[in-house]
This record gives C-alpha cells, structure tokens and sequence, in this order.
C-alpha cells in the first residue's frame, strides 16, 4: 500500500488547503496522474501520484489543511493485497460545526504577487496594526491561522492561549475556528442603540475590515448592483498592496527614454532569432538586462528592510509583475538575473509567462525576488506609479513605446524627427532609498536604452 503525503512545496511553506479532489475512492490512477489540488499561501498546485494504482482511502475533506509530509490518500498498487480501511487516528477529524460557526473566515490566500514578502514585512506592520506576527512566544503562526485570526479580531494573547493539535503543538486552522465557536457562543454584551446617520441610510453593508485593522466605508448598494466575492488570490492581492503603501512611503521618479535603437534592432533581429530559437524575442528582457545592469551600477537598490536593518541581497532575482487571464497578478521570478545572457533571459522571460498562463508556476517560481519590473505599457497606459512588492524597496513600470516628436541633435544642428519613446516610473521606499538614489537608478536605465547598440549581435 502506497503512502501519498503533501510533499515540500518551497521553504517558507509549512502546510496547505485541499481545494479539490480529482480523484473519487475507487478510481484508477495513472503514474504521475494528478489526484488532488491543493492550494498555499504561495500558489495553486496539483499533486501527482508517482505510483500507478487504485486509490483506496482519501483520509482528508476538501477545505481540509494538511501539512507538508503528512499522508493524504492510501493507493493500492499492483500486487499489494486489499487493505482495511485506515483507521480514525490516521487523520485528525473534521469539524463542520466549526465550519459552520464561522462561514465568514477567509479562506487561505494564493499566490500572487509575493506571498514570501508579506510574512517577511509582518512584524514590521505589527507595530502600527496590531496584526498577528509570525512568531509569538515561540509559536510558529502559519498565514491563514493569522488571517483569520485578524479578521476575527482575535488577538495575540488570546491566539497565544489557544492549544494546539498541529504538529508540534501548532495551532491549526481547525484549532482557531474552535475558539471563535466557543467565544461566540458566550453571551455577547447588549449593545446601545444609536442612530444611523442619515448618509449611510441607504446603504445594508457593514463597514469591511481588512486584515490590517483598517476599517473601510461601506458603499451604496443600488438596485441591480452585483455582489462577487473576491477569490483567494485577489483577497492575497487586496492585502498585500494595503500592507506595502502602510509599511513603505512611496516616492515615485520619472525618465522619459529614447528607445528607437531598441525598436529598430528587435524589428531587425526577431524573424530569424525567432526561426533559430524557436521563441520569441520580447522587449521585456531587453529592459531587464537593462535594469540589471543599473542594479550593478547602484546596488543599494537592491535591498530588503527588517526592522531597522537593510539587508544587502548579493542576488539579482528579477520579478516581473505577470497578469494573467483571470485578471488577477502574480509575480514569477527569474533568479540570479545577472548570470543570464540576453538570449537566456528571452527564454526565462517566455518560460515564466507561459507558466504563468497556464497555472504551471511553482512556489519556488514567486519567492525570492530583491527587486520587481511590472510593464503596465502592455495594456496601452503611458506611465503609472507602482506599488512596491514588500519586502523589496522598489518597483520599475514600464510605459508604452509611442512615436513621439522629438529634437535630435546632428552635426548640422538639431532636428524635428520621429522617434520611439517611453516612461519608466521608478517607486522606491523613503525610508532607505532618497530621491537621488531613486532617480539616478532610473535615469540609469534609460540611459543603457538609449545607448543600445543596433549592431548587437545575439
């Protein structure tokens, strides 16, 4: 009999939710079939079986959380004798009473942008929100413990009291939904009536509270309005840009950048790199190369923050802010950019995007990125003021290339021409990185754009 467990999904990533089993008890399975889809706090996966067989016993429920090399399912593989049904004490038992108690409890985020950064930066928006920090007391808080534990308004000591059935004494979802069941059941004080103002009169939502202690209004719902509730990524999302504009004050920098070398190598380059590489020749890479260089050039950009220690990363990982079909974004890295010919970095770029696409990317994908590139000119927008990717210190957008009148200077004196142009908007964190850093990186960038050599060979 063959012991599927939840295997390691990255190193940050201790347990995960079941989302869905795609495989029923008595079903065939192939070798490396999926069986199950799980989802972290990183990204949604599937779980192959790397045995042929007959799954036997499913030991846990959608919703369920599992930890990472605990046993799923029992499958029967070829020659192995019918085996009884798994005993109780292989699997801690549901409790959908505590389900039910408190049906308002988000679900475990998903990927997106930098899961990674957001428990990374915890303790620093703990010290103005109040929210659940990683460790407390020793314990070990995994992100759906916490942000259920915020959303609930339970707080540090109350989560600290609470026994664990996890391993190694960790409270588990499961642990936490428990003792809201019970403190809601206690009798709750009687309230003073007060008056509504008349403002909000019309309006029949409560007041929404984000996971960072903030309370937002409460809008207007008009007749026919559409109530959607926002999926787990797009709640990861939602938090994650609240939690960096709370930790970093943002600056944002602009340099307009004569790209018309760029634009005339690429239309000159890209048929037959595309007939030898069999891919496709982007802008993209040619930017990060770019960017790359000016991270060399000023490397105090490329750093994270703890508390009051800078932490000078010696990797270049290169995110790049990715939307995908559903409209949400997520942030795949291309690691040790700097190591990487443009012709590699075309091929890491592609890679990641398709994978991106298709809901291919692994945990490993999206963590780990010292600094991001997000290209909002791909959807028509001329500049934008980027949001930093916590824990890094700054964002690089990248506008559209439009044709643009333009002075040039020629030995006969200066011009009216036609030329490539775009914006890069460059959001850098106050806090370590002043103006001067943040606007001589970016100028520094455009300045590797503009001195393109349309003679390269690639």
């Amino acid at each position: 009999m063959f012991e599927l467990t939840m295997p390691k999904m990255g190193e940050s990533v201790a347990e995960a939710t079941i989302t869905q089993w795609l495989k029923n008890e008595g079903d065939t399975i192939a070798l490396d079939e999926s069986v199950l889809t799980i989802a972290t706090d990183k990204v949604d996966s599937d779980i192959p079986s790397p045995v042929a067989g007959v799954l036997v016993k499913r030991l846990f429920n959608e919703n369920d959380v599992i930890q990472v090399g605990q046993v799923i399912a029992h499958i029967q593989t070829e020659g192995d004798a019918p085996a009884a049904a798994p005993t109780k004490t292989e699997a801690p038992a549901p409790a959908p009473a505590a389900e039910k108690a408190v049906p308002e409890a988000p679900a475990e985020p998903t990927p997106a942008a930098s899961a990674a950064a957001i428990e990374a930066s915890t303790e620093a928006v703990k010290q103005s929100t109040g929210a659940i920090p990683r460790e407390s007391n020793g314990r070990f808080y995994s992100p759906l413990v916490r942000s259920i534990a915020e959303a609930e308004g339970v707080s540090e000591a109350e989560l600290n009291s609470i026994e664990g059935s996890g391993n190694e004494g960790r409270v588990t979802k499961s642990d936490v939904l428990a003792f809201l069941k019970n403190r809601k059941a206690a009798p709750a004080p009687v309230a003073a009536p007060a008056a509504a103002p008349a403002a909000v009169a019309s309006s029949t939502t409560a007041p929404a509270v984000s996971g960072h202690g903030f309370k937002a209004p409460a809008p207007t719902i008009f007749p026919g309005d559409e109530l959607v509730e926002m999926d787990r990524m797009r709640t990861l999302i939602a938090d994650h840009m609240v939690m960096s504009k709370h930790v970093s004050p943002h600056v944002t920098s602009f340099v307009e950048a004569d790209v018309t070398n760029i634009v005339l190598w690429r239309n000159k380059v890209k048929g037959s790199y595309e007939k030898r590489e069999n891919d496709k020749l982007t802008f993209t890479p040619i930017f990060m190369e770019a960017v790359v260089k000016a991270i060399k050039d000023f490397p105090n950009i490329n750093v994270s923050i703890d508390g009051k220690t800078i932490v000078k990363h010696k990797p270049i990982n290169l995110g790049m802010a990715t939307a995908l079909p559903t409209g949400n974004l997520i942030v795949p890295v291309i690691k040790n950019a700097d190591r990487y010919s443009l012709s590699g970095l075309a091929k890491a770029v592609n890679e990641l995007a398709d994978k991106a696409r298709n809901n291919q990317l692994s945990p490993d994908d999206i963590q780990g990125g010292t600094y991001t590139v997000t290209n909002v000119g791909t959807f028509g927008n001329v500049m934008g003021t980027p949001i930093i990717n916590q824990p890094q210190v700054a964002i690089l957008a990248l506008g559209a290339i439009r044709k643009m009148p333009a002075v040039v200077e020629t030995p006969s004196g200066d011009m009216i021409a036609i030329r490539h142009k775009m914006f890069l908007s460059h959001s850098y964190d106050h806090r370590v990185v002043d103006g001067a850093l943040g606007g001589m990186f970016v100028r520094r960038v455009a300045d590797y754009l503009e001195q393109w050599d349309v003679n390269r060979e690639i």
